[in-house]
C-alpha cells in the first residue's frame, strides 16, 4: 500500500494539474470506486459536477480536494493499486479505469481514477467545522504526519510511552502518527538501530527524537526520487514510477549484507507482513 512519500508525490501532481479547475462532468465506470459515498454513484457525480477544486491536501496516506463553495471535500484513498492520473482528453482508456473527471476550461486534460484491485476509492464528505484546510470529517481521527509542520514531537513521545506496545506497531498506528507504513518503518528502525519489537515504554526522549529524525530523513529522500515503486501500480499523476526502492537499506534485503556491518539481513513474519532487520545492529529486546 502506498505510504506518505508516494501519496505526497500524487498530491503535488494534483496541485499542479487539477487544483483551481471547475468540474464539468463526472463519469463513474465502476460503482465500487465510489462505495464509500453512501448516496451512490449518481449522487457523487451530480454533487461534484460544477464545483471548483481547491488546493490538494494530505494527511498521512489520505488525499483530499476541498470544494470551494460546498463545504465538502473529495476524499481519495489509493488502497493497494489506486492511481490518480492526468491524461489528455481522448487518450485510450486504461484497462482498470473506474472514474473519469472532465473540466470546464481550455486545458485538454482530464483526471482519471484507475484501480486494478478496487480497494481504493473516491467519496464526498463534509469538512470538519472551522477547518482551514477542508479536512473531511471521516478522517479527523487520523494523526498528523511527521512532515507536517504542526506535528508535535513532545506529544508524540508522551503518547508513545503510554501506548505500552512495541515500536513498529506504534509507528503503523495511524491514530498516533500517520503516513508511516511497513517499508519506511523498517528503514527508519534500521537507521535508528532499533529492533521492531522494542517496547515503546523503554524509549527515552532522545531515542524518540532520533527515531523521528530518521523517519523524516527517509521520507524526504524517498520524496526526492518520486517514492518507492516495486511494480507499475505505484505511479505519479503522469504515470511515472519512483526509484527509492534502489536505495532501501532494510526492506526487501533478506540475506543481503547489512550496509553498516555486513551481517546478512533477516526477514521475520510480522502481523501478516514481513519485518526486515539486521540481527547485529538491531538486537532484539531481552525477554
Amino acid at each position: 500500500m502506498p505510504e506518505l512519500p508516494e501519496v505526497e508525490v500524487v498530491r503535488r501532481g494534483l496541485e499542479t494539474w487539477v487544483c483551481g479547475r471547475t468540474v464539468a462532468r463526472v463519469e463513474v465506470l465502476h460503482p465500487r470506486a465510489v462505495r464509500r459515498h453512501p448516496a451512490g454513484a449518481a449522487d457523487f457525480a451530480a454533487r461534484l459536477t460544477g464545483q471548483r477544486l481547491g488546493p490538494a491536501r494530505r494527511r498521512g496516506k489520505y488525499l483530499w480536494l476541498p470544494l470551494e463553495t460546498a463545504g465538502l471535500s473529495v476524499l481519495a484513498h489509493l488502497g493497494m493499486s489506486g492511481q490518480l492520473l492526468v491524461q489528455p482528453e481522448g487518450a485510450p482508456d486504461e484497462k482498470h479505469l473506474r472514474v473519469r473527471v472532465g473540466f470546464a476550461d481550455d486545458v485538454a486534460t482530464e483526471l482519471r481514477f484507475v484501480d486494478q484491485r478496487t480497494f481504493g476509492g473516491l467519496s464526498l464528505h463534509d469538512t470538519v467545522p472551522d477547518s482551514d484546510d477542508g479536512l473531511p470529517d471521516v478522517i479527523a481521527h487520523i494523526a498528523r504526519d511527521p512532515l507536517d509542520p504542526a506535528f508535535d514531537d513532545a506529544a508524540f513521545h508522551t503518547a508513545l510511552r503510554r501506548r505500552r506496545t512495541t515500536v513498529k506497531r506504534a509507528l503503523l498506528d495511524q491514530s498516533l502518527i500517520s503516513g508511516v507504513g511497513n517499508i519506511y518503518a523498517d528503514e527508519a528502525l534500521w537507521r535508528s538501530r532499533l529492533h521492531y519489537d522494542r517496547p515503546t515504554a523503554t524509549l527515552t526522549r532522545p531515542r524518540t527524537a532520533e527515531l523521528l529524525t530518521h523517519i523524516r530523513e527517509v521520507m524526504n529522500e524517498a520524496l526526492a526520487v518520486g517514492g518507492t515503486s516495486f511494480d507499475s501500480l505505484y505511479v505519479n499523476v503522469n504515470g511515472e514510477s519512483g526509484y527509492f526502492d534502489r536505495s532501501l537499506d532494510a526492506y526487501g534485503r533478506e540475506d543481503e549484507p547489512c550496509r553498516r556491518c555486513g551481517t546478512p539481513m533477516r526477514r521475520r513474519p510480522w502481523m501478516n507482513r514481513s519485518s526486515y532487520f539486521c540481527p547485529r545492529c538491531q538486537r532484539p529486546p531481552r525477554v
